[in-house]
């Protein structure tokens, strides 16, 4: 895989650590579990879509933009580091935020990521939850170029071809660093959302032929939903890498277990694996996708899923900050 290929801007804190958690192995009595600190990526406090934004970004300024366009839930990680992206860059960005829960506290709409996304100089947009986010995206870059703008529409979690590739290259980054430690990983687990982080992800393990299974826990949706999405997004990723056939259907699994009342709302086992990571690792994870991931994982390991021995990898995708967002819930549960 040769991404030196795809014009990319290098902005990420690479590579990432890759560090045992020695601590929650123990407590849950094995196996040895492992995280990829994907949390430690940088922008405005770092996260998953950093690796995505460097193709994006790259791509944007291939094609001469000035002005970078996004969406995603009121408390979105994407959104804020793209805020951040675009400010490092020069270019001017709107985010345009959705309702997907309901929520109205002060904490909840202007705290967390909403804070760091003005911070960074974006202007927010607002939008209720049965606006269609990519046709609002759409007016708005119609109306930019009217006023002489050169807008780049990013997708909701910066999940298209472009951006599977970040998640695509950090398969050779993880291997390599398991290759280095000795770990014969035996499981990946990451949350999967939007479709974009898994969707490279699998496409990367299969072009390096790791035999590595990979575990999505879905944050929004049903089991069939999502892995079709992932999988269709998939295809067109390795299409975009001049691969085919790489990724088999049986490549992507997703559990839908973990979601809850649904998309943002929380549940008591991400509420557990919050209180896990931070007082047996000192991690933070966030309340909607790799708390919820956590939760996943830790359930599984009860389940007996996995021999003692074995060597368990999670992704930590980042979203600390959204914790800020959801004082009520915490306090309550403390």
């Amino acid at each position: 895989m040769h991404f030196a290929r795809f014009p990319r801007v290098r902005f990420a804190h690479l590579p990432t650590p890759f560090e045992p958690l020695e601590r929650l192995s123990k407590h849950l009595g094995g196996p040895r579990l492992w995280i990829k600190r994907d949390d430690c990526t940088g922008l405005a406090t770092g996260g998953n879509k950093t690796r995505k934004l460097e193709f994006l970004m790259g791509d944007a300024l291939a094609q001469g933009a000035d002005t970078v366009i996004t969406q995603g839930a009121t408390q979105s990680n994407h959104a804020r580091q793209t805020a951040a992206a675009a400010a490092k860059l020069g270019l001017a960005c709107h985010i345009l935020l959705q309702d997907r829960t309901g929520f109205t506290s002060r904490d909840y709409t202007k705290n967390g990521n909403v804070i760091l996304d003005l911070l960074c100089g974006a202007e927010i947009h607002r939008h209720g939850g049965a606006a269609d986010m990519n046709i609002e995206m759409d007016a708005l870059a119609k109306d930019l170029r009217a006023k002489g703008k050169k807008p780049y529409v990013i997708p909701g979690g910066g999940s298209n071809p472009v951006g599977a590739l970040g998640y695509a290259d950090v398969t050779m980054e993880l291997v390599g660093q398991a290759n280095a430690k000795g770990v014969k990983i035996d499981h990946v687990y990451l949350a999967t959302g939007s479709a974009g982080t898994q969707a490279g992800f699998v496409v990367g393990m299969a072009a390096l032929n790791s035999g590595i299974p990979t575990m999505g826990i879905s944050v929004k949706q049903e089991r069939a939903k999502q892995e079709a999405d992932v999988f269709a997004l998939a295809q067109r990723t390795e299409a975009h890498m001049g691969l085919s056939g790489v990724v088999k259907r049986e490549h992507v699994v997703a559990d839908s277990g973990y979601v809850g009342p649904g998309y943002g709302q929380p549940t008591p086992g991400m509420i557990e694996a919050l209180k896990l990571l931070a007082s047996l690792e000192g991690i933070l994870l966030d309340p909607v996708y790799s708390g919820k991931a956590m939760a996943g994982l830790i359930d599984h390991v009860r389940q007996g899923r996995f021999a003692k021995d074995s060597d368990v990898v999670f992704i930590h995708t980042g979203g600390a900050v959204g914790i800020f967002a959801y004082l009520d819930t915490f306090e309550s549960n403390a």
